[in-house]
C-alpha cells in the first residue's frame, strides 16, 4: 500500500512521527510511506489552500518533502508533483489537541483529509485530545500510538468508502486517556461545544500599537449521548464519517416551498 502522510502541526511535530509509525505498520511489507507535511505550523486554517501566491516545497530525504503551504496544499503537491503514483490512502495528524466537535470546522488536519478525499482518495484525520488524564504522561500520544493502526486497518477493511464527487473522509479522535484506560471504539456525530466558541483578546504591544490574540475555549464539555466530544471524554475513540458536501438536505424542501 502506498499512504501519503501529512499533519498541520508542522513536518517537525512529535505527533507526525507517530503517524508515520502507524502508516509503516498499515502499509507493511513492500508499501511506500511519503511525508509531505507544512514546513511550520498551520494549525486552524481549515481547508485553504495558496490560490494566490506560489509556495516552495523542499525534499528533506527519501520520499520526504516539507512545503511553505497549508495542508491541503500538501496533499495537492504530493498527488500532482512530489509522488510518482498517487496514494492508496491520505492519513493526516496526529494532531496533538482534538479535533471533536466544532474543532472540525477550523483543522488543517481534516483540511488535508478533506482535500484527499475531494482527489477520490481513502483519507482519514487523527487527532489526540490533552486532558488532566494524558498531558503529563511520558508520551501524550499513548493511545494514537497504540490503536492508531489497527483502527486505521479496520477502516480499509469495513468501513463504507465511497467515490461520488463528495467521497467520505473520517475524523478520528483518541480520548485523553492513557492506552489501558481507552474503552473502546465508537460511531458518532460531530459534537458542538456551546457556548464554548473562539474569541479575541486585545493586546498592545510595547509600542502602543494594539493587537489581537485568537483565544479557546474549555474543551472538557460534553455535546450529548452519541456525539465525539462526549464519547473522547468518556474514554472512547470517536470515529466520525464526514463529507465535504455543505448542503443542509434536510431543508432543501422547506426552501423550496418558501420560494414558491
Amino acid at each position: 500500500m502506498r499512504i501519503l502522510v501529512t499533519n498541520d502541526d508542522g513536518i517537525n511535530a512529535p505527533g507526525l512521527k507517530v503517524l508515520e509509525h502507524i502508516a509503516e505498520a498499515v502499509a507493511g511489507t513492500g508499501g511506500e510511506v511519503w511525508v509531505v507535511a507544512p514546513a511550520f505550523e498551520q494549525s486552524g486554517v481549515a481547508h485553504c489552500i495558496s490560490y494566490t501566491h506560489p509556495m516552495m516545497i523542499a525534499e528533506l530525504g527519501p520520499r520526504r518533502w516539507a512545503a511553505e503551504g497549508s495542508p491541503a496544499d500538501c496533499v495537492l503537491a504530493a498527488i500532482h508533483d512530489v509522488m510518482p503514483q498517487r496514494p492508496d490512502l491520505v492519513l493526516s495528524g496526529v494532531n496533538r489537541g482534538n479535533n471533536s466537535g466544532e474543532n472540525a470546522l477550523y483543522s488543517g488536519t481534516l483540511g488535508a483529509a478533506m482535500e484527499g478525499a475531494l482527489q477520490g482518495v481513502r483519507s482519514i484525520a487523527l487527532s489526540q485530545f490533552y486532558g488532566p488524564g494524558n498531558a503529563g504522561l511520558e508520551d501524550p500520544f499513548e493511545a494514537a500510538r497504540n490503536f492508531g493502526a489497527g483502527l486505521v486497518r479496520k477502516l480499509i477493511d469495513d468501513a463504507p468508502w465511497d467515490t461520488g464527487d463528495y467521497g467520505l473522509f473520517y475524523n478520528v479522535n483518541f480520548p485523553p486517556v492513557p492506552a489501558a484506560e481507552v474503552k473502546g471504539r465508537a460511531a458518532v456525530r460531530q459534537g458542538f461545544r456551546p457556548e464554548t466558541g473562539f474569541s479575541v483578546e486585545p493586546h498592545l504591544s510595547p509600542s502602543g500599537r494594539r493587537f489581537l490574540w485568537i483565544t479557546g475555549a474549555k474543551q472538557a464539555v460534553h455535546t450529548g449521548r452519541g456525539s465525539d466530544v462526549s464519547a473522547n471524554l468518556d474514554g472512547y475513540i470517536s470515529v466520525t464519517p464526514m463529507r465535504a458536501d455543505l448542503t443542509a438536505h434536510e431543508s432543501l424542501a422547506r426552501v423550496a416551498e418558501a420560494l414558491r
